[in-house]
């Protein structure tokens, strides 16, 4: 059997406590990052992810315990020696001037140019390559005060690694971006880390992409580190429900993201799905603020997920397994006790086909059933119950047909 290759361990915090001045924010950090890995700190706001990066950069005294960077002793470093080791992104907007990105890029040169800061042709190949690795090439000769959020962001990382680090320290690093440059930086500095072995520790506010991206995530709150580890140890439903005091909404490991939750006293609707076909019906719904309920779906779909996400009453089965008997009483219950019932246009097979019933059922007991075209746009086979059923090409078609119907049906006031 073949043993995994020790990572270089980069950072170690042992018995660390941060703050300002005497006022301790965190405590107890005990921690290490790895060569090459995307670390994220989640918390809520003011939980202290910000004084520890600083601490880490050395821009706050440690108040208690110690930072190790590559094995040696923060406070040991000179200046010099700790640029050429690790740079910072912080939040705070700069003030460019009359700089152009690729002058501002080139500032982070300055651990190698010596006391009058002169560019060699080696500098400026270095800055070039920075501009190059976080795609900003194009935006050499434009003026910083010109550029968007996105594209400045872009240059503060290319200054960054202007140093040619082996950390780097971001704080917020996507806070002022649109979902483009969001997910374009997140991109990049996943890539930094894979590709030329660069550590990056970043405070995030998004659970969603942390999961994602990071080989360990630290979870901050109260004046201490709750957890530490892997997103998909650490990532619980639970931990990040604590960590921001959700009450209305839930985080999904399996799906890697926060869905608002459902139930706001309107009427109830029982989906028939499965296969991945009802997860945006239901989270449609949810967002109208109807009461959900499930059809008989296998434990591991993906609909059972976002079901069970939504604070749906969901109705499951043993994977590879034929619809049991419970499982189809309890879904009429659901039937009984629902306004209107959706076909989400499931694929029927020998172990589903009780859903088929479950569609019968909800006539029988004159419930209004309508149907979501699956893709391709050919009314599913149902055995006789399709021709029954109206079909509609999209989700919001289908609800705004059901609203319209409830409508009617309510009394004149």
């Amino acid at each position: 059997m073949t043993r995994p290759v020790p990572r270089t361990r980069v950072i170690e915090t042992r018995n660390l406590a941060v703050g300002y001045g005497p006022k301790v924010v965190l405590d107890h950090l005990n921690v290490h990052v790895d060569e090459g890995s995307f670390v994220s700190l989640l918390g809520p706001n003011g939980a202290g992810k910000t004084t520890f990066l600083r601490t880490l950069a050395r821009l706050l005294p440690v108040i208690k315990g110690s930072v190790f960077i590559r094995g040696k002793e923060l406070e040991l470093y000179s200046a010099s020696e700790l640029a050429r080791r690790l740079s910072v992104v912080l939040t705070n907007r700069v003030s460019p001037g009359l700089f152009t990105a690729f002058e501002f890029a080139a500032l982070g040169r300055y651990p190698h140019t010596g006391f009058l800061g002169k560019l060699s042709d080696a500098d400026r190949d270095v800055t070039r390559h920075c501009l190059k690795l976080v795609h900003a090439e194009d935006l050499a000769e434009r003026r910083l005060d010109t550029l968007s959020d996105g594209e400045r962001q872009k240059i503060l990382v290319a200054r960054a690694l202007a140093q040619e680090p082996k950390i780097i320290l971001l704080d917020e690093p996507t806070l002022h971006l649109d979902l483009k440059h969001r997910i374009e930086l997140m991109a990049i500095l996943q890539r930094l880390c894979r590709d030329e072995g660069i550590s990056v520790v970043a405070s995030l506010h998004d659970v969603d992409i942390a999961a994602k991206v990071s080989d360990q995530v630290g979870l901050i709150k109260g004046g201490t580190l709750i957890r530490w580890g892997a997103p998909e140890d650490v990532l619980q439903e639970d931990a990040v429900a604590s960590l921001y005091d959700f009450n209305g909404a839930s985080f999904n490991r399996r799906l890697g993201s926060i869905e608002l939750k459902g139930g706001g006293g309107r009427q109830r609707v029982c989906v028939i799905a499965g296969m991945g076909s009802g997860a945006v019906l239901y989270r449609l719904l949810a967002k109208r603020g109807y009461v959900l309920s499930t059809g008989v779906l296998p434990s591991n779909d993906v609909d059972a997920y976002v079901a069970a996400s939504l604070s749906a009453e969901c109705v499951t089965n043993s994977p590879m397994e034929a619809i049991s008997d419970e499982a189809f009483r309890k879904t009429k219950e659901h039937i009984l006790e629902a306004d209107f019932v959706i076909d989400a246009g499931f694929e029927v097979g020998s172990l589903n086909e009780r859903n088929v019933e479950l569609l019968r059922f909800a006539m029988e007991q004159n419930k209004p059933v309508y149907g979501r075209l699956p893709e391709g746009g050919v009314v599913p086979h149902r055995n006789g119950v399709s021709s029954r059923i109206p079909f509609y090409a999209s989700e919001h078609e289908l609800i705004e047909e059901v609203e319209a119907a409830l409508a009617r049906r309510r009394p004149e006031a």
